[in-house]
C-alpha cells in the first residue's frame, strides 16, 4: 500500500481535473487515478464553443489537456489507468489498480457518464461530424439544417425543441408508435410546426463522407427501406453513469447515478466520500457545471478533513 493520501479521486473529465485543481492549489496532495481513457466525454467533442474563456472555440481533446496540465502544475500526481475496485467502508478510503492500493482520507467519484449510442459504425465514424449526443452544445452549429433526433422520451424531445432554433426541420426517429415523452412535452413536439416525427422507425445506417448528409431507416413493422436526408443527427436515447465500481458502496438511484442528500451539496452517502460531474448530474451534463461540482467537491473535502482533524486534536 501506498502512504495515507489527504485526497484520492477517481475519474479525469472537467469535474475531477478541476477537483484536482483546486485541491492541488489546497495542498492536499491528490492522486488523480484518471482511467486508461482520461478527459471523460470531450475527448470525443471536436470544436467546443460554450466553455468560458474560448472565444474562439477550442477542441475537447485540447481543452482536457489544458485542465491537466493545470492541475499537474500545482502538484496533483495521475494515475494513467482504470481502478479496479474500490474500499468505502471508512476512511482511509481505498482505490486499487492492479495490485496497487491507494489510501486517503476523502475520496471525489468523478467518474462521469457516457451516451447510449446505436452501435452502427458509421456513427462512430461520423460522431463530432454531424453526430451529436448533445443539442445544447452543438445546435449551433446546425443552422439552416434539416436534422434528425433518435429517441422518443422527455430527453429527446427536449432536444428536438431546442434544435427547433436553429434547423429548418427536426425530424424525430422514434422506434415506436408512440412517444414515450411526458405528455407536456408531447403537445409542445406536436404543436411546434418544425418537427416531424418518423414513427416505427430505426437508423441502420450513416451516410456521409466526412458529414452527415442522410440517415437510412427501417420501418419496424414492415421492414421497408427508405432514406432521409439530414445534415446532422442527434442521439438521444439515454445516458449511463459509470458507477459499476461504487455498487453496494454509496447510495445510487435507479438509473445508477450517484446520490447527493442534501441540495447544494456533494456530500454521499457515505461520509468524506463526495461526487462531482455527470456522474451524479443527469439534467445539465455540460462541462462548465461539471467544472463547478468538481470545485465544490474539493472544497468540501478539504473542510470535511479539516474539521475532521481538528475534532482528533481535541479528543
Amino acid at each position: 500500500m501506498n502512504d495515507v493520501r489527504d485526497l484520492v479521486i477517481v475519474g479525469s473529465g472537467p469535474a475531477g481535473l478541476t477537483a484536482a485543481l483546486y485541491a492541488a492549489r489546497a495542498d492536499l496532495r491528490p492522486i488523480v487515478i484518471e482511467g486508461a481513457e482520461a478527459g471523460g466525454q470531450l475527448m470525443l467533442t471536436t470544436d467546443v464553443e460554450n466553455y468560458p474563456g474560448f472565444p474562439d472555440g477550442i477542441l475537447g481533446p485540447e481543452l482536457m489537456m489544458k485542465f491537466r496540465e493545470q492541475a499537474e502544475r500545482f502538484g496533483a500526481e495521475f494515475v494513467t489507468a482504470d481502478a479496479d475496485r474500490v474500499d468505502l467502508s471508512a476512511s482511509p478510503f481505498g482505490a486499487w489498480v492492479g495490485s496497487t492500493e491507494h489510501r486517503a482520507e476523502a475520496l471525489i467519484i468523478s467518474t462521469g457518464a457516457s451516451a447510449r449510442m446505436l452501435g452502427l459504425p458509421s456513427e462512430g465514424r461520423l460522431l463530432g461530424h454531424g453526430v451529436s449526443t448533445c443539442a445544447t452544445c452543438d445546435g449551433f452549429f446546425f443552422r439552416e439544417k434539416d436534422i434528425a433526433v433518435v429517441g422518443g422520451g422527455d430527453s429527446a424531445i427536449e432536444e428536438a425543441l431546442f434544435l427547433t432554433k436553429f434547423a429548418s426541420r427536426v425530424t424525430v426517429i422514434h422506434r415506436r408508435d408512440e412517444l414515450r415523452a411526458s405528455k407536456i412535452m408531447q403537445d409542445r413536439a406536436f404543436a411546434n410546426p418544425k418537427i416531424d416525427f418518423r414513427w416505427n422507425s430505426v437508423v441502420t445506417d450513416v451516410g456521409g463522407d466526412g458529414q452527415v448528409s442522410s440517415v437510412q431507416l427501417r420501418d419496424t413493422v414492415t421492414d421497408a427501406r427508405s432514406e432521409l436526408d439530414v445534415g446532422g443527427l442527434f442521439v438521444a436515447i439515454g445516458h449511463d453513469p459509470t458507477t459499476k465500481l461504487f455498487e453496494g458502496q454509496v447510495d445510487l438511484d435507479e438509473s445508477g447515478y450517484v446520490v447527493l442528500p442534501v441540495a447544494g451539496s456533494t456530500a454521499t452517502s457515505v461520509d468524506g466520500v463526495f461526487a462531482a460531474g455527470d456522474v451524479a448530474d443527469h439534467v445539465f451534463r455540460q462541462a462548465v457545471t461539471a467544472a463547478g461540482t468538481g470545485c465544490m467537491a474539493a472544497i468540501e473535502a478539504e473542510r470535511w478533513i479539516e474539521a475532521r482533524r481538528h475534532a482528533a486534536a481535541q479528543a
